[in-house]
């Protein structure tokens, strides 16, 4: 069936799809195929009432063949387990996408990313006389399936373009991401495919990754701060090993430019201001997410370029050891809410992973201790935690020295002084055949050998907090847990997700077995 979905006044697309069987099938096909990051509801436009809008409850409401449907995003919790104050992610996508789709994609910048890579990459309009052309050279190619014969001019015209919508996203797309654009272009005009190659567009990926390094330089010499700064070489004398610079976990806004009519050292105002308001027994926390929001950039610099100690961070911005910041900056780093795209991750393998380890636990015996304490009580929190806590071993990898646990009487710079990255756990239970101790006193996440954040609710929280904070902060994943990591980011979070290692691909394929 044909579906006319309108997102905002401005954005209006027209959707392909087979008739959904349930309003949930609906929703989820909409969610993927127009990639909103947000929950959203539906009306559509009644022919019983003079098309005007009235709310989609069941799915018999919804027209046979064509149907208008308008998209309400909803505004997201300001306080729960799962979720935290957020930015409308939904809202810039559909604002981002519009302006692609429009031919303006330029318009776009580093500092205003609002969205991680399409399903479906939007392919943006060309010249006038580029597109009567393709016009043209499409209706021949569906009569007798001639295809066009492009000049030098209208090709590089063709590969600017798509590298400003490229850059749009990211600036270093992988492989993968190279041919869903040079498919996305055939599909969009047939007339452009290659006689020669198998796919039909592999001429165009390799044309593509030369145009990407090319437009990447004239940034570069410009003065784009997220290029310049992997070009900075490393002089005889610095001991400490060159380290190149760029986003390696699909952010999507890593090092932003300054914002239009603002300085550098202005921004290190408002960081002071943010200290002192931080000294507050009760802080404003609406003068402090402004300002963070203001002075991200300046923090991204900070961090990227200059890759102090965790301390000095913490030091000089204390607000971003907060769990509210801690789902901001992630938000405004990788344009993903942060808890929500977690907890719906985490629940939709649930099931699976369970039975997954049930499996297992012959041959592991640590995973029979996570399995076993969900016999006493299996509500669903505690369901997340087992699936967290026993992951590491299901992934043949040892969390020893990330989760800890110690006694409220326990020196805690014995603990954690040795920790680089991990969890702690205060309780008065702390046997070892126990993977959930009882009578948890407090979570902490433990960072260089420093406790950065206490008063953590439980494991999965507290898991979901340290995975925000190693974005935050450009930390990589601790090699004890690499893959354990790259199964939250690829799968439950969904963040460059096709492009797995050779073991956690394997997980996915049972994931969906």
């Amino acid at each position: 069936m044909i579906l006319r979905v309108i997102l905002s006044p401005e954005d209006i697309r027209k959707v392909y799809i087979d008739r959904p069987q349930s309003i949930e099938s609906l929703l989820s096909t909409l969610k993927s195929k127009l990639n909103i990051q947000s929950d959203f509801t539906l009306q559509y436009e009644d022919p019983e009432f003079d098309h005007e809008l009235c709310n989609l409850t069941t799915i018999t409401e919804l027209p046979p063949e064509k149907a208008t449907l308008k998209v309400n995003c909803r505004a997201p919790p300001s306080d729960s387990s799962q979720s935290d104050v957020t930015l409308d992610t939904a809202v810039m996508s559909s604002s981002s996408d519009s302006s692609i789709k429009n031919g303006n994609p330029g318009s776009i910048t580093a500092s205003s990313r609002s969205q991680q890579w399409p399903v479906s990459f939007p392919i943006p309009s060309f010249s006038y006389d580029v597109e009567l052309r393709l016009k043209r050279g499409n209706e021949q190619y569906a009569k007798d399936g001639s295809l066009l014969s492009l000049s030098k001019d209208v090709k590089s015209e063709i590969l600017d373009k798509l590298a400003t919508a490229i850059y749009s996203y990211k600036a270093y797309p992988s492989n993968e991401e190279f041919e869903s654009v040079s498919r996305a272009l055939t599909e969009t005009h047939p007339c452009l495919k290659e006689p020669g190659s198998a796919t039909g567009w592999y001429g165009w990926k390799i044309s593509l990754k030369f145009k990407m390094g090319n437009f990447r330089s004239k940034l570069r010499d410009a003065g784009c701060p997220e290029l310049t700064v992997t070009s900075e070489k490393c002089h005889a004398s610095d001991r400490k090993k060159y380290k190149v610079k760029k986003p390696r976990r699909s952010e999507t806004n890593f090092l932003p430019d300054l914002p239009a009519g603002s300085s550098y050292t202005a921004l290190e105002t408002e960081r002071k201001d943010i200290q002192c308001e931080m000294t507050k027994k009760n802080p404003d926390w609406h003068v402090i997410d402004a300002a963070m929001e203001k002075t991200f950039c300046a923090r991204r610099k900070e961090i990227v370029e200059d890759e102090p100690t965790v301390s000095e961070i913490r030091r000089r911005w204390p607000a971003l050891f907060t769990q509210r910041q801690v789902a901001l900056e992630f938000c405004r780093l990788v344009s993903i809410d942060l808890k929500r795209t977690f907890f719906e991750g985490l629940d939709k393998h649930l099931p699976r992973l369970l039975q997954l380890y049930t499996k297992r636990s012959n041959e592991v015996p640590e995973l029979l201790n996570v399995l076993k304490c969900l016999d006493e009580q299996s509500c669903n929190q505690k369901k997340r935690g087992a699936v967290i806590l026993g992951l590491p071993y299901y992934m043949r990898e040892k969390p020893e020295n990330v989760f800890k646990v110690c006694e409220p009487t326990d020196n805690e710079v014995d603990v954690v002084q040795s920790v680089k990255v991990g969890i702690l756990s205060v309780s008065e239970d702390t046997r070892q055949d126990c993977a959930f101790p009882d009578d948890v006193v407090n979570m902490a996440v433990i960072l260089e050998g420093e406790i950065v954040i206490v008063d953590l609710q439980d494991i999965p929280n507290a898991f979901v907090t340290l995975f925000g904070l190693l974005y935050a902060l450009n930390i990589s994943y601790p090699k004890e847990l690499r893959y354990t990591f790259e199964v939250i980011q690829r799968i439950f979070m969904n963040i460059d997700g096709e492009s797995c290692s050779a073991k956690v691909h394997g997980l996915k394929n049972q994931l969906m077995r």
